[in-house]
């Protein structure tokens, strides 16, 4: 019998996710049992009102568990099987940012997509990169499960430079369609779904679904989805916020450029950034959502267990996204081989891609990482926005490498997103201002 127990890094600690993970992990104590965790982060007054929180939380549901929370990175990472990376670098203040400053010029502001995903990724590489050598100093043989964004343009720059770390990227995004294409067809969850899928990060297609008895459910999938995109409605969504209604209904529109296959909701960002601009609000964005609503919520609710010294009468509930990220560090520890989706070297998983894009799509998790599936070729269209979106991913690598304005401007250019590259030019001008204490300086 397997007796090992885990011990778990949460890299990020003060992140208003990190209560949804902790839950997650305390209700799959049974199949995936830990010992200790962690939080690291360095933003110490915002993870100690996570922490205070949660070790009350822990000392109530599991005080077995040692809780360490750290701002030292040799504290934090030493003695770890899993890091569980989730951090944003220039937190809200810079993502609202992101968001705004290509609103001002008309453009799509969102901070995985178009120039504010740009300018989040060349904030990102230099913080994940950070955790990836604390990893490999302190707890060489650990795991690092990435869902800290961009992913797309994270995964490349670790593909560059780390290219032997034990770092798997991954997104939630694909996990909670799949619930929700569950949901339409009377399934229990994503685990009831054998897929096939393929593309970037925020930016891929299922090319088929079937339950597991082999019954194909595309067909009764895109009926659906046709007429209502993702949108469940009723108890399934009844506290998604209302940013997110108009995204899972507008799928029907980005799923009627091509019918074969199901598109992931943030292909509307690239296909219909017109309609995207004209039903924003440059002064109100998703990060004010974001600190109206989640952050507040998470925060008040922190303060409310350390008040009262108990966490008996909880609010909080586990998170979807953290039950995969879980699923997936069982996959490594137990080699299960679970298939699940990763952002990884392409390497022929796609046929007809440039092998050395990190690309989006089913793997076989076990003892040595993501093993990837080959999944054929891009249909002309999917392989014109892929090889066009990668490039842009791959620009703004090089620029960040290099140091280069040039290859930044070329990055906002192609992107499909920006109209023209006078456009471009005076949004990144802009950004280079917004993120001057982030960026490296570029010549």
């Amino acid at each position: 019998m397997d007796d090992r127990k885990f011990s778990v890094l949460i890299a990020g600690g003060g992140s208003t996710y990190t209560p949804g993970i902790v839950l997650t992990l305390l209700d799959h104590m049974k199949d995936f049992p830990i010992r200790k965790l962690k939080f690291y982060d360095n933003d110490a007054p915002r993870q100690k009102r996570i922490a205070d929180a949660t070790r009350i939380i822990l000392k109530e549901r599991a005080p077995e568990v040692e809780f360490v929370a750290s701002t030292d990175p040799e504290e934090a990472f030493t003695d770890v099987d899993f890091v569980m990376a989730q951090i944003r670098v220039g937190k809200y203040a810079m993502r609202d940012q992101d968001e705004k400053i290509p609103l001002a010029h008309g453009v799509v502001g969102q901070e995985t997509t178009g120039p504010g995903g740009i300018a989040y990724g060349l904030r990102s590489i230099s913080g994940v990169i950070e955790l990836v050598d604390y990893m490999e100093k302190y707890s060489p043989n650990a795991w690092m499960l990435n869902y800290s964004n961009p992913a797309a343009i994270v995964a490349e720059a670790t593909r560059r430079f780390r290219p032997k770390s034990r770092i798997i990227n991954i997104c939630d995004m694909p996990i909670d369609i799949m619930d929700r294409m569950a949901a339409i067809v009377g399934l229990k969850d994503r685990n009831d779904l054998v897929f096939r899928y393929y593309g970037l990060n925020h930016f891929g297609w299922w090319t088929d679904i079937r339950d597991k008895t082999g019954k194909d459910l595309m067909p009764e999938i895109k009926k659906y989805v046709a007429k209502n995109g993702y949108w469940v409605g009723g108890e399934f969504d009844k506290n998604t916020e209302a940013s997110w209604e108009s995204t899972f209904k507008k799928a029907a529109d980005v799923y009627a450029l091509d019918p074969t296959t199901l598109p992931n909701t943030y292909l509307k960002y690239y296909l219909y950034p017109k309609y995207v601009v004209e039903h924003a609000n440059p002064h109100h964005t998703r990060t004010d959502e974001v600190r109206e609503h989640r952050e507040k919520f998470v925060f008040d609710e922190c303060d409310r267990i350390t008040k009262n010294g108990t966490a008996r009468d909880l609010t909080f509930k586990s998170d979807e996204h953290s039950t995969y990220i879980v699923d997936l560090c069982r996959a490594i520890a137990y080699d299960t081989k679970q298939r699940m989706l990763a952002i990884i070297p392409n390497y022929g998983a796609i046929e007809n891609i440039d092998p050395t894009a990190t690309v989006e799509v089913p793997c076989l998790f076990g003892a040595n990482g993501a093993e990837r599936l080959a999944m054929g070729q891009a249909d002309t269209f999917q392989r014109g926005l892929i090889t066009e979106q990668n490039c842009v991913e791959k620009l703004a690598v090089d620029a960040w490498e290099q140091h280069s304005y040039t290859k930044l401007w070329q990055a906002f250019s192609l992107c499909k997103i920006v109209p023209d590259a006078e456009v471009a030019k005076e949004i990144l001008d802009d950004m280079i201002i917004a993120n001057k204490d982030y960026w490296p300086e570029l010549k």
